[in-house]
């Protein structure tokens, strides 16, 4: 009959280092939105233009897009806690130039103009080029292939509650001043960065054979093209998130149509995270294996959806909880494409393969941030929300219809 072997729900949180690991990701990802959601606040309060709130992400994408290629090589190529290490330490000096605009007796942003932030920004982007490169691989090295799943699945619950904690902060860190807000962000960065030393670094994996660099370049474009299953995941995240992108909205949001302030756009940006948190814990007791590509396109076309209820939200506590289911089946996708990356690709190809991904999902969170802005420019707010999740529904449509590996996936077949 089935498996005599019993799911154990803890089974990666055995490993001392993954522990570590966790730590680390949840002291950065807290740092992480918490400067997000700042930003954003700061940068609509001085120049009151939704266009704007696109152009924080277009100014974190374009270098982050940049410089995906190669960190993946990088990462491949030279020792992945080094990486880590030294762009956090990176992270912490911009983060500083970010307290030193803030600084009123030291800089004036009002008469400046909002350019010192976006350049932070565009910095911010190069770091999280090489990060997103390394960190999925040396995850990959921490934990063995038959508990790749749930730690996925830890990672991810990880990352959402700290992303309830980091807007919730911010939220409340504004009304007690800019400079604040972003030193407490450099005490959480470097807490995360303590907390990696205590993991033991990793031997570069060996190459199959010698490739010049822009062959490597390439060979993780070449291996996603190639693998039909992988392909499909990254391409519904990709156009989900690019048409779904309505937080990057909800300074302008919360201002404007709720009539709120800083406390309820915190609460507000931590909600997707909450509803994701909710979903990892169940998803880590009974991780969706089975029939896990049709429950992947369920999750995207239920995230559209619920997209578009928030999009039409009149109140603070309709929009929070159309907010939260956001996060609730995004997060199924999430665990599916995560586990799908890591149990397709070769320990050698892991950095580039994450590099590629990070391209398809991390940029398009920012590039879809510019959409919405663009969108909300020339439709208004509502508008531009609810026809990005009229739009993501077409693409679980069409996506789901091309791939036929994918409506079809089991995770035990990989």
């Amino acid at each position: 009959m089935g498996s005599s072997t019993k799911h154990d729900p803890f089974a990666a949180l055995r490993y001392k280092e993954f522990l570590f690991y966790l730590t680390n990701r949840f002291f950065l990802t807290i740092g992480i939105q918490l400067q997000s959601v700042v930003v954003g606040w700061q940068v609509y309060s001085i120049t009151h233009n939704v266009l704007d709130l696109g152009i924080i992400g277009l100014a974190e994408a374009i270098p982050f897009i940049i410089v995906s290629l190669f960190s993946g090589y990088v990462a491949d190529s030279y020792s992945r806690k080094k990486i880590i290490l030294i762009c956090l330490s990176i992270y912490i000096l911009i983060t500083g130039i970010l307290v030193y605009v803030s600084t009123p007796d030291l800089f004036n942003l009002n008469a400046t103009g909002t350019w010192p932030i976006y350049m932070a920004v565009c910095g911010i982007g190069i770091v999280r080029g090489f990060v997103a490169a390394a960190y999925p691989s040396f995850l990959a090295q921490l934990v063995p292939r038959s508990a790749y799943a749930n730690a996925a699945t830890w990672n991810s619950t990880i990352w959402h509650i700290a992303s309830i904690l980091g807007p919730a902060c911010a939220g409340f860190l504004i009304l007690l001043g800019y400079q604040l807000a972003y030193f407490i962000d450099i005490i959480f960065i470097l807490i995360a960065l303590l907390a990696f030393v205590f993991i033991a670094a990793r031997p570069v994996p060996a190459r199959e054979n010698t490739e010049t660099l822009m062959e490597s370049l390439g060979a993780g474009i070449k291996f996603v093209f190639k693998n039909e299953l992988l392909l499909g995941a990254l391409s519904l995240d990709l156009f989900a998130v690019l048409f779904g992108g309505a937080v990057a909205l909800l300074p302008a949001f919360t201002e404007e149509l709720l009539h709120c302030g800083p406390n309820e756009l915190g609460l507000l940006r931590a909600a997707p995270a909450l509803g994701a948190v909710i979903m990892a814990l169940l998803i880590a007791y009974k991780p969706p294996k089975q029939k896990a590509g049709m429950n992947l396109l369920v999750s995207v076309a239920l995230f559209g959806l619920a997209t578009i209820g928030f999009g039409l939200a009149t109140n603070f506590y309709v929009a929070f909880l159309f907010l939260f289911l956001t996060g609730a089946f995004d997060n199924v996708s999430v665990v599916v494409r995560h586990t799908i990356l890591q149990l397709s690709t070769p320990d050698h190809m892991r950095g580039r393969v994450s590099a590629v991904n990070s391209i398809f999902i991390g940029s398009s969170n920012e590039i879809g941030a510019f959409e919405s802005g663009a969108t909300a420019q020339l439709m208004g707010l509502r508008p531009a929300i609810v026809l990005g999740g009229g739009l993501t529904l077409c693409v679980v449509v069409g996506i789901g219809t091309l791939s036929r590996k994918l409506r079809q996936l089991n995770m035990d077949s990989i």
